[in-house]
Order: C-alpha cells, then structure tokens, then sequence
C-alpha cells in the first residue's frame, strides 16, 4: 500500500533559498534535512546556497543590462526588465528561473534583528522583482507568483519565553515574522505556510536541538499531503 501511495504522490519542484555562511550550523542542519526529506520523497529539488555562491545583497544599476534612460528608478527598472525578458544581470535571471520553475520555495535562514539576514532580504529585493512578482495591481491573491507555495524556516537563540505576546520580545516568532510573511511573500501571491521557528538553538544542547529537527522532519514529511496554512489564496 506505501508503495502505491508513493507511485500516486505528484512530484513538484521545489527550491530551497539557503541562508547561512557557515555549513556546520544548525541552519545548515535544517537546510540538509528539507533536501533530504523531499528528495526522498520524489521531488525535484534545487538548492540556491547565497553565501555559497556569492550572491550580491546590493541593488544597483548594474543589476540591468540595459535601461530605460533618465532618472534611475531601481523598481520601475525591474518593470522594464521584466519586459524585455533579459534585460536583468545574469545572477538575477538564474534566480528567477528558478523561481518560475519551483512549486513550493523553502526559505532557510537564521533569523536576524526579528527579520532576515541582509543577504537574503537582498534576494528579495533583486529577485522577487516588480514585473516578475509582482505588479501594480496585481499584489496578494493577485500576485504573479499566485499558484505557489513558500514558507520560512528559520532559527533564533534566544529562549522559548521571550517570544510570547508578554515575552521578552513582546511577540510570538509569527509575529515577528508577518513583514516576511505577509509584506513579502503573500505580497507576491505566495500561498504561505506557517513558518517552523526553532527556538532557544544556542542553549537547547544536542538533545533540542536533536528534537528540534525531528518536529521539522514531521512538518516537511506532510508538507504536501498536510500543509498549515498561514495564508491561502483560492
């Protein structure tokens, strides 16, 4: 009967955004368990380490192969990028194929002054660009990237108590999490999932953080067949 059941399961594409310099952290740990898990599971996966390929945060004129003339405006420039089709530097055009390509776009990263390292918020900002995510208009459950599925996984070191509403940080790591969430990735159309936050990741010792990637292998094992949803579009 597993048998079959794996024989029936749709093979997706998927697309890890990988955040973290350092291959011996437990970023990396979680990086390395998603491929595994989905690999194991049938699907097609691709893997976009940043620090691993030296991907520039900084947007810049450069980032255009040609452009429109006049006052340079960066995001009306990825407009009129997006139109011409090829008209981004080659690093962006690779990352917006796979893009186009992914079903579901895991992103793994620590997280960073209650947001994202800057090397993936410039990811956002050069890849996630007007014309090809988004739009004017065309925003939220009309965003261009509507049809796919993102989530986050991330880690913080700070203790399980200071991220509650009455916590330390006075909020719980979804919402801290919501500019990502909502502000970038439902943005674009994203049906989004609730984001796996492993906690307390310096002080937890092996054992956590042994626990840690097993509650994360449950929640990429019934990503497809299960998922949670923070925001679902249709």
């Amino acid at each position: 009967m597993f048998e079959l059941y794996v024989q029936e399961r749709h093979t997706l594409n998927v697309l890890v955004v990988y955040a973290h310099h350092e291959p011996t952290s437990f970023t990396a740990a979680m990086k390395n368990l998603a491929v595994q898990v989905l690999n194991s599971q049938g699907h097609n996966v691709a893997v976009s380490d940043l620090w691993g390929q030296g991907f520039n945060a900084v947007a810049q004129k450069w980032d255009f192969v040609t452009t429109s003339g006049g006052h340079f405006n960066y995001i009306l420039e990825q407009k009129h990028a997006a139109k011409l089709d090829l008209a981004f530097s080659p690093d962006i055009l690779a990352e917006i194929g796979k893009i186009k390509d992914a079903e579901i776009v895991l992103v793994v990263a620590p997280m960073w002054w209650f947001s994202a390292p800057a090397i993936l918020k410039g990811w956002f900002d050069r890849v996630l660009a007007m014309g090809v995510a988004w739009d004017s208009g065309k925003i939220y459950e009309n965003g261009l990237l509507r049809g796919k599925q993102a989530m986050l996984i991330m880690a913080a070191g700070g203790p399980v108590e200071y991220y509650q509403e009455n916590g330390r940080h006075k909020a719980t790591p979804t919402q801290i999490l919501h500019p990502v969430n909502h502000g970038t990735l439902a943005f674009c159309g994203f049906d989004v999932h609730e984001p796996f936050v492993a906690l307390d990741v310096l002080g937890a010792g092996n054992e956590g953080r042994a626990k840690m990637l097993t509650d994360l292998q449950y929640r990429l094992e019934n990503l497809v067949q299960s998922p949670q949803w923070l925001v679902k579009y249709g």
